[in-house]
């Protein structure tokens, strides 16, 4: 895909070099497997009007691609009806042209209760596992992140990031429709690794975190954010069957727990920043994202539990380094 070989330009004699030897044909063949609805999703990408936005603002909560005074009203109704196509929006908020796209997650709130606490991303090599569209890479890239490449297998949020990124192609973000267990082993490239609501989804969180310290150079940072439990340092909830109605939940561990397996894997100077329990004015269904939310995932009688009786989302953010 030709929007990558800036990419490709961009991590030549950095210290990610060494994934140029197979990332382009692991990318190449990431969108020949495609998806069922690849074609109408691409359609709906070519079919955004060509506009130069008049301004770009990455630091602001809904990250804003122009203004509304960039488009008369046929234009505008032209790139609504595109990106809506691209339902449905999980991450963000965004403002396009003026159009706002109210996405299930809020995720500007996890970016304000996570960003204090990291090191300054400027001039960094940054990787984001599991990125979803881009939202908090985009984000990123506001804080003067020399380079941003985020992770994720589901085409669709693919496709929403290159909707957004055909306005902003000078922003080096590349979000790549990759697995964490497509990268090349032992990389120890990138300075920040962000690993956000990934953990809980790995039938083997500790591989996770021990693929992760792989990437990271020495002293690189760690920002994990996922689900966890009251308890101590050995509480582990294991779903028997779904969690929130999901299937794909397989361990959640206390926030002690967790540190004590960061720990374990290598990292050091570990530090819980921060742990909350997920509203239902953070994650809801929209009008961007008509499907079932959070509330329909709790027990209506009592919100403290989900709809399985199991304690209902809580999610920490811990940051770690590299030993």
């Amino acid at each position: 895909m030709s929007l990558y070989h800036r990419l490709y330009e961009q991590l030549e004699g950095s210290p990610l070099a060494i994934w140029l030897d197979t990332l382009a044909t692991t990318v190449d063949s990431a969108f020949d497997h495609g998806h069922g609805d690849f074609a109408k999703w691409q359609a709906a990408v070519d079919a955004l009007p060509a506009i130069k936005p008049s301004t770009i603002d990455l630091s602001a909560s809904s990250v804003r691609i122009g203004e509304a005074a960039d488009l008369d009203a046929a234009t505008a109704a032209k790139v609504e009806y595109q990106l809506r196509i691209l339902h449905p929006w999980r991450k963000g908020p965004y403002t396009v042209f003026g159009i706002d796209i109210d996405t299930e997650w809020r995720s500007d709130w996890k970016w304000a209760r996570l960003q204090p606490h990291i090191s300054p991303l400027k001039g960094r090599y940054v990787l984001d596992v599991g990125c979803g569209n881009g939202y908090h890479a985009w984000r990123m890239a506001g804080e003067e992140a020399a380079l941003v490449v985020g992770i994720d297998p589901t085409m669709l949020f693919v496709m929403q990031y290159q909707a957004l990124q055909q306005y902003m192609p000078q922003v080096p973000v590349y979000l790549l429709p990759l697995g964490i267990e497509q990268l090349p082993q032992k990389l120890s490239g990138f300075d920040t690794l962000f690993s956000m609501g990934v953990l809980y989804h790995r039938r083997s969180p500790i591989d996770h975190l021990y693929q992760i310290r792989t990437l990271l150079r020495s002293g690189g940072e760690l920002v994990l954010e996922t689900l966890v439990v009251d308890g101590g340092f050995d509480t582990v909830l294991v779903p028997q069957g779904r969690y929130a109605k999901m299937r794909n939940v397989w361990f959640i561990p206390s926030a002690l727990a967790l540190e004590r397996w960061l720990a374990r894997c290598g990292f050091r100077n570990i530090r819980l920043v921060n742990e909350a329990v997920t509203s239902l004015e953070e994650q809801r269904s929209t009008q961007w994202m008509t499907f079932d939310s959070l509330p329909d995932f709790l027990d209506p009688d009592d919100r403290r539990l989900t709809i399985e009786g199991l304690p209902a989302p809580k999610r920490a953010v811990l940051v770690a380094e590299v030993a």
